[in-house]
């Protein structure tokens, strides 16, 4: 007796689900495919049937959650999008060649970077990236001098009247030791970037603000420079939760320290970056920061 083969799965379908998961909307998924609500309700409603099983629930004022099967999904679905969009790349796009230019502070090389050079070099196996790891203000500078084709950078690097994409926002947090408890001291001391630092002047005004002591006994030029002191008990920092190393954490809000001010990471592009290379990495990097942060 044969067996009959399984029934595939359209990608469009699950590219559908994933969007309406990631957006936690019916309307905004839809934005995002170029299609109607009423279509991208189809596609989920298809999805379902072939499946049969639900995996996403309309709960009042349209908010959309996802089942059980359909968190089991999603993870899965991801997957399968990524290997379908670089096979299709592979052999659809158009061929390129060369070299990009990339900028990134040293912050953000770590975190992000290994997931973008290796879904780019997935889908792009003949170009070259030429990385820069330095400061956001240097990448900056060689960004405006034509140095670079993209940069990251934190926001407040940026150059006034410079097109910028946001590829995140969220608070700045006092971060300290989960050993020790150098927030507890006063004068307050401080492991902060060195020269002109946007969360640098963010923590400085938050506690000038508020009148509280504190003493600068820590620079560096990189954040894992200044994790170091804190992950020691000697001081406190300032940066985004998203970047913290074990050992670390932030400080709750009853804890004495002022609130701090959003920032956010941005992608600048040269005014005349090598093309069409340079919107090709571009487009990589703000989809692989939108997977990397879904979880904060």
């Amino acid at each position: 007796m044969t067996m009959s083969a399984p029934l595939g799965i359209d990608p469009d379908l699950l590219r559908a689900f994933a969007y309406i998961a990631e957006e936690g909307s019916f309307t905004r998924a839809a934005e995002r495919v170029g299609r109607t609500q009423s279509a991208v309700s189809m596609q989920v409603q298809r999805l379902e049937s072939v499946l049969g099983q639900r995996v996403l629930l309309r709960g009042k004022g349209g908010a959309v959650s996802l089942t059980p099967h359909g968190q089991y999904l999603l993870e899965r679905s991801r997957e399968l999008l990524a290997l379908n969009d670089a096979i299709w790349s592979a052999f659809r796009a158009p061929s390129m060649q060369g070299t990009v230019r990339l900028g990134t502070p040293d912050d953000y090389a770590l975190r992000y970077l290994p997931a973008v050079l290796k879904r780019f070099a997935d889908t792009h196996p003949a170009v070259d990236v030429e990385v820069t790891c330095a400061s956001s203000c240097e990448c900056v500078d060689k960004l405006r001098a034509g140095e670079l084709d993209l940069t990251l950078c934190s926001e407040g690097n940026e150059p006034l009247r410079w097109p910028a994409v946001e590829l995140w926002r969220g608070p700045l947090h006092w971060i300290t030791s989960m050993r020790h408890a150098p927030h507890r001291l006063d004068p307050l001391p401080l492991a902060l970037a060195s020269g002109n630092c946007s969360w640098r002047a963010a923590a400085l005004r938050a506690l000038t603000g508020q009148g509280r002591r504190y003493r600068i006994a820590y620079t560096s030029a990189t954040l894992a420079g200044t994790h170091a002191p804190v992950l020691a008990g000697l001081a406190v920092t300032a940066s985004p939760i998203t970047l913290l190393p074990e050992g670390l954490r932030a400080v709750q809000a009853g804890e004495g320290l002022p609130e701090l001010e959003e920032t956010g990471i941005l992608l600048l592009k040269a005014r005349e970056p090598r093309q069409p290379l340079t919107d090709a990495l571009a487009d990589h990097i703000t989809e692989t920061f939108r997977a990397e942060l879904r979880r904060f």
